[in-house]
């Protein structure tokens, strides 16, 4: 008969301790394998370390520089840019509202005309109208007689 456990996979879990102690420990290991077998004196590592230290300190200021350089570059083409884009917006926007203005002074005008021309015409029509009115009653009175 087959055991049925043995067709089944099987998950083995390993606990470690390794933690802040192992890494410590390899730490230390590795510093004293490092100082047996370096090839110059322990001053001489301190020198070339400062030195070291010194030339990447330099580096990284340099690149910060020409970073902030850049960005500051960016900002300023981009201020001037926005700048530009404001000014042509104003620039447009005063054009227009002249453009409007000016309608608005055409049409004033426009009405102000036809309102003459009205006034003008309706009186003539009163006067053609009285006039006639009034020899028409002359032409009945002369009728009558």
């Amino acid at each position: 008969m087959s055991d049925h456990r043995s067709d089944q996979p099987v998950v083995i879990v390993e606990r470690s301790e390794g933690g802040l102690g192992g890494f410590l420990l390899g730490l230390a290991v590795g510093a004293g394998i490092a100082l047996l077998w370096a090839p110059k004196t322990g001053e001489e590592t301190r020198r070339q370390l400062k030195n070291t230290g010194r030339r990447l300190r330099t580096a990284a200021s340099e690149k910060a520089e020409d970073i902030q350089e850049a960005l500051s570059g960016g900002y300023e083409r981009t201020r001037d840019r926005i700048d530009e884009g404001l000014d042509s917006a104003r620039q447009t926007l005063d054009e227009k509202r002249e453009s409007a203005h000016d309608a608005f002074d055409a049409g004033k005008s426009a009405v102000k005309s036809a309102r003459s021309e009205l006034e003008r015409r309706l009186s003539e029509s009163k006067a053609a109208r009285a006039a006639a009115g009034a020899g028409g009653n002359r032409e009945s009175a002369h009728e009558d007689d």
